[in-house]
């Protein structure tokens, strides 16, 4: 029996890993560009979604694509008006009228943190201070949480309807509280905020954590339901219910699908004319040797297909047609992730 007297696949990746992703993608005729992996430039891996792991949290869930999977878990926490420097006082007119996402971020009633030193990789070693790329992905969590605005600040309201003033008293002292007596009663105020705590956690990582960070977050507040909550003015406190919770009203279905431009020279300056390829949800290997990104977040509830955002960082390959192009690509990522998630 004849024995190979080449490289394997997996060292000579590890050993020239650019040479071998080249070597991939301009495959002799007539076989088809293939990266490392085996997928295609515009194949993501197929990503499996379970809901409700974590007994302790109000919702959770855990993703997993390809060898990267995140778990996600939301805790809801009161916070008393009070509490809240400058605070705006909202009864149930006002609340109509102003703007639940500011309200939302003005206030700090999402909090989203993800950890990566969980020995998840090599370089995410426990008890380490966290990385620049885990505060990347909580500052991009907590930004698209807000622009795409997924949830209703009315959700997290704990309202509190002031009584009827006693009719006992005096004449006098009821044309001086006339006016304010108008306002106040009967009135709904909010007393108190849920707070949710959405902590996102790394078991194992092999690029594009964006991607999966956001698809736990999304399938985690899908699962959340949080107590029913009254104030109690007697002991002046939040008084919660175990029975019948309440789930969260999520708006929308966003996913997000990156990609990273692959170039055909190992050179710091790629000119925008060079060869370049897309690779779709990159695993870690593919990672390190893109020097280009995109980001697209898109919608398609309605049948139509909403682009909440877009974002490039680095490099100089993909054009502006190109980046129209690469919606489609994100349109059938979506398709995947909702088929997940079904």
């Amino acid at each position: 029996m004849a024995t190979s007297k080449g490289l394997p696949r997996d060292t000579f990746a590890k050993l020239s890993p650019h040479p071998f992703l080249l070597a991939n993608l301009q495959p002799p005729a007539p076989a088809n560009a293939a990266r490392s992996n085996g997928r295609a430039p515009d194949e993501a891996r197929i990503p499996n979604v379970n809901t409700s792991s974590l007994t302790h949290a109000h919702g959770s869930a855990v993703v997993r694509t390809g060898d990267t999977t995140v778990i996600c878990g939301v805790r809801a926490e009161t916070l008393l008006a009070s509490d809240i420097p400058n605070f705006r006082r909202h009864n149930a007119l006002s609340a109509t009228e102003t703007d639940g996402a500011a309200e939302l971020k003005d206030y700090d009633l999402l909090v989203p943190n993800i950890e990566l030193a969980t020995g998840c990789a090599p370089q995410f070693l426990p008890g380490n201070p966290p990385t620049t790329l885990a505060q990347t992905l909580s500052a991009r969590v907590y930004a698209l949480l807000h622009s795409s605005k997924l949830l209703d600040a009315e959700d997290l309201r704990i309202w509190y309807t002031r009584p009827a003033e006693n009719a006992g008293a005096d004449d006098e002292e009821e044309d001086k509280m006339e006016d304010e007596n108008d306002k106040v009663e009967g009135e709904k105020v909010v007393m108190a905020y849920w707070v949710l705590y959405i902590d996102i956690f790394f078991i194992s990582f092999d690029g594009n954590p964006f991607d999966a960070a956001w698809a736990a977050v999304l399938a985690a507040l899908r699962d959340t339901t949080i107590p029913i909550a009254r104030w109690d003015p007697d002991r002046e406190m939040v008084l919660c219910s175990r029975d019948e919770p309440k789930p969260l009203t999520v708006n929308g279905f966003p996913i997000a699908c990156t990609a990273g431009v692959f170039t055909g020279k190992e050179t710091t300056d790629k000119p925008a004319g060079g060869t370049f390829w897309t690779l779709v949800d990159t695993d870690r290997l593919e990672e390190g040797l893109c020097e280009e990104e995109i980001t697209a977040v898109v919608d398609r509830t309605s049948g139509e297909t909403k682009l909440l955002s877009i974002s490039k960082h680095g490099g100089t390959a993909l054009q502006p047609q190109l980046i129209r192009e690469y919606i489609g690509v994100a349109e059938r990522r979506w398709e995947q992730f909702r088929k997940a998630m079904a």
